[in-house]
């Protein structure tokens, strides 16, 4: 199970952004809701790797989070809200966040796993970094090509080329520069080591 914490950079001196994070991860699949914690922090329960994947990313997006992704138990039965729940996948998220907020230049996510999976999150880890450099650096004009295309499918620039009105030289050379082919490449393999992180504990 997967339990991410994610907290709110620089709150004091900024407006709540929770209600924000909290519409941007709802189409995310848990086994608790995404709901505010405590303060300027939410958590939720999550338990496919690449769901977790896909959080993850999109708080880096968005940007001013520390996000940490806690691996472990989640005692059962569930409650409703993950704010009632317990386990050590919620003491490893509460040590991933803090070490989030310690990453320096890098992307500002940490995984820690409570028991046997720590080379697996360790690896999980640093590739999720790596991607997130690469969803760091994106301008706005990437996004607003590389949100248009879509893995695997013949023709996909000249289409969006066509509804940009650019060429698909541009539209190659955007999703190049975002890397965004290997970012679709690599994110099954974030999520499989998460997994195997998952079930070494």
């Amino acid at each position: 199970m997967f339990v991410l914490t994610i907290d709110q950079a620089r709150s004091r001196s900024s407006a709540d952004r929770i209600p924000e994070l909290l519409d941007l991860l709802a189409a995310v699949p848990t086994v608790l809701p995404w709901e505010r914690s405590v303060g300027d922090e939410a958590q939720g329960v999550v338990a496919d790797a690449a769901a977790a994947v896909d959080a993850v990313l999109l708080c880096l997006r968005a940007g001013g989070w520390y996000i940490g992704i806690g691996i472990g138990e989640v005692e059962q039965p569930y409650p409703r809200s993950p704010r009632e729940a317990r386990g050590s996948a919620f003491v490893a998220a509460r040590h991933a966040v803090e070490r989030a907020k310690k990453t320096g230049e890098r992307a500002p996510l940490a995984v820690e796993a409570s028991d046997a999976g720590g080379p697996a999150a360790a690896e999980a880890e640093g590739v999720l970094a790596l991607l997130g450099r690469h969803v760091l650096e994106r301008s706005e004009a990437e996004w607003r090509i590389i949100d248009l295309l879509q893995p695997g499918k013949r023709g996909t620039q000249t289409a969006v080329a066509r509804t940009l009105g650019i060429s698909p030289q541009a539209v190659s050379k955007a999703a190049a520069r975002a890397a965004w082919h290997e970012e679709h490449a690599v994110r099954p393999a974030a999520a499989r080591l998460l997994a195997w992180a998952d079930a070494d504990r």
